[in-house]
């Protein structure tokens, strides 16, 4: 996802990645599949067996420091640089290039519609529900029904792949608070995504341009020692 991948290998990887028995959570996308709940990926040598387990929450052994965890839960960095490069691929591919999202449901969206899907489903962590409860709070009743608390939103480290419960750090003001441009994006300016959606439109024939011409001038360039 972060490299340029041909259409066809683009599309096998979407078709992983916006799997909702695989990443593609409720919440964003998760770290590692959740096939691997079921199914962990053992590797023995000798005596020892090595394994990667789905784990949605909070570490299961020290590998991370203890409370952290890279197997599973949603990370806010990688989740906005696949928001950032559908965004981007939308650009180049237009409005032709569509991918089932998520997988199973029949709905084909375009590259730029899926990184709306998963900025909305990223953005409803922090987002109360119908009783009033943000997801990043899990089942913390204080946080919706306490005047001095409800509006206090906490930015952690990691969340839950299954639920959105913050983990982890509670202050990670640093990459959670990506979050912000998602949710800046989607609510609080909807005519500001029009705006950008017009200034790539007109710049994707210079793009196009650009690729074509450093093609071009790769092919004629002989091959040499080094």
């Amino acid at each position: 996802m972060l490299a340029i991948p041909a259409p066809e290998c683009l599309q096998r990887a979407l078709h992983y990645l916006l799997d909702e028995n695989e990443f593609f959570s409720a919440h964003g996308l998760r770290s590692v599949s959740r096939v691997h709940r079921d199914k962990p990926y053992i590797f023995r040598a000798g005596n020892e067996e090595h394994r990667v387990d789905y784990v949605p929450g909070e570490g299961t052994s020290y590998l991370f420091g203890g409370n952290s965890n890279w197997r599973g839960p949603i990370w806010f960095p990688i989740n906005f640089l696949i928001v950032e490069a559908l965004e981007r691929y939308h650009l180049f591919f237009g409005e032709s290039f569509k991918v089932e999202c998520p997988v199973g449901s029949g709905k084909m969206l375009t590259l730029k519609e899926v990184a709306q899907e998963l900025s909305r489903r990223l953005s409803s962590i922090f987002l109360p529900g119908e009783n009033g409860m943000r997801p990043c709070h899990g089942d913390i009743t204080k946080y919706a029904t306490d005047p001095h608390w409800r509006d206090l939103v906490l930015f952690h480290e990691y969340f839950h792949g299954e639920t959105g419960r913050g983990c982890g750090a509670s202050h990670q003001t640093g990459w959670t608070a990506l979050a912000v441009k998602l949710l800046e994006n989607t609510i609080e300016h909807p005519d500001r995504s029009e705006i950008i959606d017009r200034d790539s439109e007109s710049q994707a024939p210079e793009v196009r341009g650009a690729t074509r011409a450093k093609r071009g001038r790769g092919a004629s360039r002989p091959a040499g020692a080094v």
